[in-house]
C-alpha cells in the first residue's frame, strides 16, 4: 500500500537533518557531532526543588490547559531579563513561550511564509532552522558569513535581486555552526535594510549568555525601530534541554503577534504548564546569572582545549574559525574534500570520531568541504584524543583529494 504524503514531505530530497549521526559507532568513539549541553552541569537539585514546588502549590489546576502564550509570571521574568541583558523594552505581553526554540522557528516560519516565498539564510546555517523552514516550501537564498557576521554587501545585492524577500534568519551570537559573532555595526545596518526592504529578521540567540570574553553585544532587537525583529531563545543551553521551553520576544505590529497566537493554538493549545511553572519558580528562587557564570567557566575550558588540539593536530591546509563563545568551531578544507564521505568511510568506522558535515548546513546541500565540531559534550582529554585521530583523517583526505602532478 502506498500512502500519499504531502508534497512538502519529499522523501527523495535529503532532510537538512539527515545523516547526522552515523550508525554502528564503537563505544569508545569521540563525538564532536551533537551540540548538546553537558549533562554534568545540569542544576538537577534546584530544578527538582522547583518542580516539587510547582506541584505542591499549583494543585490540580496546574494540570489544566492555560494561556496559549505561556505562563504569565515566567513571561514577565523573561521580559525583564531581555530588557536588562539585551536592551529590549518588553513586557509580559511581548513574550511568547514555545516548546523549545525549535517550535519558535516553526511558528515564525508558518506565520510569515507562503510556499515559494523568498527566504535569506546565512551560509552555513543552523540545520534545525532549515528543517523548520522546509515545511513552508520557501525559495532559499544563501549569503556568506565573514569574521564579523553576515556579508552585508552580498545581502543587499540579494535583496535587490529578490525585493519580495519575506524573512532573514540569523544566529548573531556565537553562530551555530561557525561560532561567528555579528558586530554591532552590522546589527544596526541589518535593521536598516529590513526597514528599507520590508522583511522580518528572525534573531535566534540560544548561545547569547555563553560568551567567554567581554560582555554580550546589544541584540539586533535592541536596534529595531519598526517591529521587524523577532528575538528567539530557549532554556536548552542555559539550564536543561529536556524541559523544552523556548521564548519569542515580539514587539511588533499586532497582526504578527496575533498570527503567532493562532499558529500556537493550532499547534499545541498551550504547552507544558507544569514545566513553565517550575521554571518560573527556578527563576524566582535561584540566581540564573551565577549559574551562567559557572557554565561559562566549564565550557571555556573545553573551548580552549579544542583550540589547543586544533593547533596541534589539524593540517595547515585547513582553516578554522575562532569563536569566543558558544559550542562550535567551523573547519573548512580544500575544495575536493567531501566531508560527508570522509565521515561515513573513514572518520566514524576507522578513526572512531564524528562531526557534522557541511552539506547539512546549506539548503541545497551543495557545500561539501566543511564540518562543524562541537566541544560541549566532551572532556579536554577526549578532545585531545579525538582531534588527534581526526587530524590524521583530514590529512589523509586532503592528500587523496589533491590532483596528482603530471610527469
Amino acid at each position: 500500500m502506498t500512502i500519499r504524503l504531502a508534497k512538502r514531505v519529499n522523501l527523495a530530497v535529503p532532510s537538512a537533518m539527515s545523516g547526522l549521526y552515523p550508525a554502528n559507532l564503537s563505544a569508545d568513539a569521540v563525538s564532536f557531532a551533537a551540540g548538546q549541553p553537558n549533562e554534568r552541569y545540569f542544576p538537577t537539585v534546584a530544578m527538582k526543588r522547583a518542580i516539587d514546588q510547582a506541584l505542591n502549590q499549583g494543585g490540580q489546576h496546574l494540570f489544566q490547559c492555560h494561556d496559549v502564550l505561556g505562563n504569565p509570571e515566567l513571561r514577565t521574568q523573561l521580559a525583564a531579563r531581555i530588557a536588562r541583558t539585551g536592551g529590549v523594552s518588553a513586557t509580559q505581553d511581548n513574550v511568547v513561550l514555545t516548546v523549545g526554540g525549535q517550535q519558535g522557528l516553526e511558528v515564525i516560519a508558518k506565520t510569515v511564509l507562503n510556499p515559494g516565498d523568498d527566504v535569506i539564510v546565512e551560509g552555513p546555517c543552523y540545520f534545525g532552522a532549515l528543517g523548520a523552514f522546509d515545511l513552508c516550501e520557501p525559495t532559499y537564498h544563501t549569503v556568506s558569513l565573514q569574521a564579523d557576521g553576515v556579508d552585508l554587501e552580498q545581502l543587499e545585492a540579494t535583496l535587490k535581486q529578490y525585493p519580495e524577500t519575506k524573512l532573514f534568519y540569523t544566529v548573531p551570537d556565537y553562530q551555530n555552526p561557525t561560532g561567528v559573532t555579528m558586530s554591532v555595526a552590522k546589527r544596526q545596518r541589518l535593521v536598516a535594510l529590513a526597514n528599507q526592504y520590508d522583511f522580518v529578521i528572525l534573531e535566534d540567540s540560544p548561545y547569547r549568555d555563553l560568551g567567554y570574553t567581554g560582555t554580550p553585544l546589544p541584540t539586533i532587537k535592541h536596534f529595531d525601530t519598526q517591529g521587524r525583529v523577532v528575538f528567539l531563545s530557549s532554556f536548552s543551553k542555559m539550564l536543561v534541554p529536556g524541559l523544552r521551553v523556548g521564548w519569542l520576544v515580539v514587539v511588533a505590529d499586532g497582526d504578527l503577534l496575533a498570527g503567532i497566537q493562532k499558529m500556537l493554538l493550532a499547534s499545541n493549545l498551550g504547552a507544558a504548564s507544569v514545566v513553565q511553572e517550575a521554571l518560573a519558580n527556578y527563576m524566582k528562587e535561584n540566581d540564573l546569572d551565577a549559574h551562567m557564570v559557572e557554565l561559562k567557566n566549564h565550557y571555556h575550558e573545553q573551548h580552549d582545549a579544542m583550540m589547543t588540539a586544533i593547533q596541534k593536530y589539524v593540517p595547515d591546509a585547513v582553516t578554522v574559525t575562532h569563536p569566543t563563545g558558544g559550542f562550535y568551531y567551523w573547519v573548512t578544507l580544500p575544495q575536493g574534500v567531501d566531508t560527508t564521505a570522509v565521515l561515513a568511510n573513514i572518520a566514524a568506522p576507522q578513526a572512531h570520531v564524528t562531526y557534522i558535515p557541511s552539506a547539512n548546513f546549506y539548503p541545497q546541500h551543495d557545500v561539501h568541504n566543511g564540518l562543524r565540531l562541537s566541544y560541549s559534550g566532551v572532556t579536554p582529554a577526549q578532545i585531545d584524543v579525538g582531534m588527534r585521530q581526526l587530524g590524521q583523517v583530514l590529512e589523509t583526505a586532503i592528500r587523496r583529494a589533491q590532483p596528482v602532478p603530471e610527469a
